[in-house]
């Protein structure tokens, strides 16, 4: 396999478990060019880098980009359940690019808007028509979460990092109080990423049996296939719980950032709860603002279904970088 050295471009996904490395042509995923790997068998991530390389024929990328689930900062990046060194000079010494950047993952998917596929963006709440350059929001509901605003300005786009999901979960009625402290971490802090998380629908149903003094546990997948089947009436609790929570942390982040160009929700627990969230009362938590509620429908809501948004977003980051 040979590929034109100097021509496409090198990006990364890197999750807790698994990296994802394809080529890039532009701000376009080179057909045949993705590959998936196993974080236990690399001891960092220039090795898997290499091996990548090898595994196309000994490619040679003119610029290299890697999103990554962590805070990224002075072109390095940490990252909770993996301890890799990520930085700008691992990066170029590993694929010998000439242009080298790091993102956090929902910065990615930011820079991913309006380069995707419009069949794998789902509509969840419609809004009105959209201005040119208006802001908008980013939020990735999977491992953790977390959200990334993106702003289209005179120079260019600029997603800026945050780390949302390790603030306070919202607490609206005594029911989510006794939620708040059936989830609190040893420290005592009540995180939003406790809930509104794969895991945190686990601790959802685990809290939902507690209060009726029946505890039991299930995990996140077979929680959303007994919600797809009926077999399980607490799974669907438990899911109805998850999506009124992540309704009003969606609507309270959309007043924070005021995204009339579109909230989007990405990550693997947003696109599995994708059928459920009308039925299930995202729309209504979302909107119940108070006298804001009217104001919230200038907020459309999508679910982007592409698995392989961040590597698109770190493709068309590196050609911004170009002009």
């Amino acid at each position: 396999m040979g590929h034109p050295k100097n021509t496409y471009s090198l990006v990364a996904d890197i999750g807790g478990t698994n990296t994802r490395v394809a080529l890039a042509d532009g701000r376009k995923i080179v057909d045949g060019t993705i590959r998936r790997y196993s974080n236990s068998d690399f001891a960092g991530l220039e090795t898997v880098l290499r091996r990548y390389i090898a595994d196309e024929g000994g490619v040679d990328p003119i610029g290299a980009c890697v999103a990554v689930a962590g805070p990224v900062r002075d072109g390095r990046a940490t990252m909770t359940n993996l301890d890799w060194a990520i930085d700008r000079d691992t990066l170029a010494r590993a694929t010998n690019a000439e242009k080298v950047s790091i993102l956090n993952d929902l910065q990615a998917q930011g820079h991913a808007l309006g380069h995707l596929d419009p069949d794998k963006i789902r509509c969840i709440l419609p809004g009105p028509e959209v201005q040119p350059n208006a802001a908008k929001l980013v939020i990735g509901v999977g491992t953790g979460f977390n959200a990334a605003p993106v702003f289209d300005l005179e120079h260019g786009r600029v997603v800026t990092p945050s780390e949302s999901g390790h603030a306070n979960l919202p607490i609206r009625n005594e029911m989510e109080l006794r939620l708040c402290q059936f989830v609190s971490t040893a420290h005592g802090f009540p995180a939003v990423e406790d809930v509104l998380s794969g895991r945190g629908l686990e601790r959802a149903y685990a809290f939902l049996g507690n209060e009726e003094g029946d505890p039991r546990e299930a995990a996140a997948k077979d929680i959303m296939a007994a919600c797809a089947d009926g077999s399980d009436p607490r799974a669907t609790e438990a899911a109805r719980l998850f999506t009124r929570i992540l309704g009003t942390v969606c609507g309270n982040l959309s007043l924070i950032q005021l995204p009339f160009g579109g909230v989007f929700l990405v990550g693997g627990v947003a696109r599995a709860f994708a059928p459920h969230l009308t039925a299930f009362g995202f729309g209504e938590a979302f909107r119940d603002k108070g006298r804001f509620a009217g104001f919230m429908s200038n907020f459309a809501v999508h679910v982007i279904e592409d698995d392989y948004a961040a590597l698109t977003g770190s493709a068309a980051h590196l050609v911004a970088l170009k002009t």
